[in-house]
């Protein structure tokens, strides 16, 4: 499932820097060109969308105590989305913008130019501070999950002590009821030899008072 996952991963960053190359040309395009390449833009956000929906799926079939580390990649590949729509609803205002400063002369032109660097680099800018902030985040989940993982290692640690104590009790409770045992067998079979012979003293007293009758006799 994860391989799946990295698959749609690697389509959705082919596309998002395709998109990113195309929003930052739209201002600088023939109109002609520009209206094709707004277009072409608006079906590929389309189909961005739909990749992001089918990662979304496919980290809801990961097991809960595997899921943080790909929400987290979630969020930022989201961010990233509402940037790009942010990008592109700002260069279709640049482009209709250079249109009219197209009608209006070479003042407009210029203008438009200073504005379409402003926006590069700005859009540099919350690239970079968007890949910092979900770089932060990923390290802050890898080490809550550690915790976590380090947390029901130190509760197996205890259970199997617990365990183990159990186990030795258990062992010097049977060590005790054994000896016991053999205590109780040892006594009836002491008895028993004890009858037996207190028995045979009586037959021979019963059989030597015979005799001494017979002889009197």
């Amino acid at each position: 499932m994860s391989s799946d996952f990295e698959g749609y991963e690697q389509d959705f960053a082919v596309l998002t820097a395709e998109i990113t190359n195309k929003i930052a040309r739209v201002p600088r395009l023939p109109p002609d060109e520009k209206k094709q390449m707004v277009a072409n833009v608006e079906k590929q956000l389309e189909e961005a969308k739909e990749l992001l929906e089918q990662m979304d799926l496919e980290v809801r079939e990961i097991p809960p105590q595997s899921r943080g580390m790909y929400s987290s990649r979630m969020r930022s590949y989201k961010q990233e989305m509402g940037k790009l729509e942010t990008d592109f609803k700002r260069s279709r205002i640049a482009y209709s913008d250079e249109v009219r400063n197209e009608l209006l002369g070479d003042d407009g032109n210029s203008s438009e130019n200073q504005r379409a660097h402003l926006l590069d680099n700005t859009e540099r800018l919350e690239r970079s501070s968007r890949r910092l902030e979900a770089g932060y985040q990923i390290a802050v989940e890898t080490e809550q999950i550690g915790q976590e993982m380090l947390e029901n290692l130190s509760h197996d640690r205890e259970k199997i002590q617990r365990a183990r104590e159990r186990l030795r009790e258990t062992d010097a409770n049977l060590g005790k009821s054994s000896r016991v045992l053999t205590g109780m067998l040892r006594r009836i079979i002491q008895n028993r030899i004890l009858v037996v012979i207190l028995a045979i003293i009586l037959v021979i007293t019963i059989l030597t008072a015979i005799t001494f009758s017979v002889r009197r006799r």
